[in-house]
């Protein structure tokens, strides 16, 4: 198992298979105004590929052509948020996608914790530290703790979609998860576009 670290984009000729977890680092959670630093991917073979973005980046077309390519499943855990930080940033719009906490919160609803740490623990008994979470990302040279934290989010998620797979499937739940899925890039345009609170669907 190793961290790769690329500087602006994915290098020419890299595959990482069918589906790809992806996750991102950013100076914030407002897309808006806070950049993006850094995205981290896996194909699922214990090995984490991670694009560090510089500030006024606009360009990534290895990783975008990944991003946008309607044959590879991109893999998230919370992708609402890594879509529209992507989009700000390259004018790229991720599809299709998967997201394992919108898949936690149609199967796991005796509880309300769907953060990654929670549902790693309880579907695959994998402790993951939180340690760097709260570090500063847009730094020029990142530490190996840093590293490491980034790699940990992607590593282990083409896992938990089975898990989470099975459980949909038991509960008869896989289309409707599905649908949410594929309205997922929307509902990131739709939160850049200034409806990021507002439910238009209620009355």
């Amino acid at each position: 198992m190793a961290n790769h670290l690329y500087k602006n984009d994915l290098p020419d000729g890299l595959s990482m298979g069918p589906i790809v977890a992806i996750d991102c680092e950013t100076m914030g959670l407002n897309p808006h105004r806070d950049r993006l630093c850094l995205v981290q991917m896996s194909g699922g073979d214990g090995n984490s590929h991670i694009v560090q973005i510089v500030k006024g980046q606009t360009e990534a077309p290895n990783l975008c052509a990944m991003l946008t390519d309607p044959d590879v499943l991109k893999l998230f855990h919370y992708g609402r948020f890594d879509i529209a930080a992507m989009y700000n940033a390259f004018g790229a719009l991720t599809a299709p996608v998967y997201c394992t906490k919108i898949a936690s919160k149609l199967i796991r609803t005796y509880t309300d914790r769907h953060g990654l740490k929670n549902l790693l623990q309880e579907m695959l008994g994998v402790d993951i530290s939180k340690q760097q979470q709260m570090s500063d990302w847009g730094a020029a040279e990142l530490t190996n703790a840093q590293l490491n934290y980034a790699a940990s989010d992607v590593l282990h998620l083409h896992a938990l979609r089975e898990k989470l797979n099975d459980r949909l499937e038991r509960e008869g739940r896989m289309g409707i998860a599905q649908n949410c899925y594929d309205f997922l890039p929307t509902r990131a345009l739709l939160d850049l576009a200034g409806w990021p609170d507002q439910d238009i669907f209620a009355h």
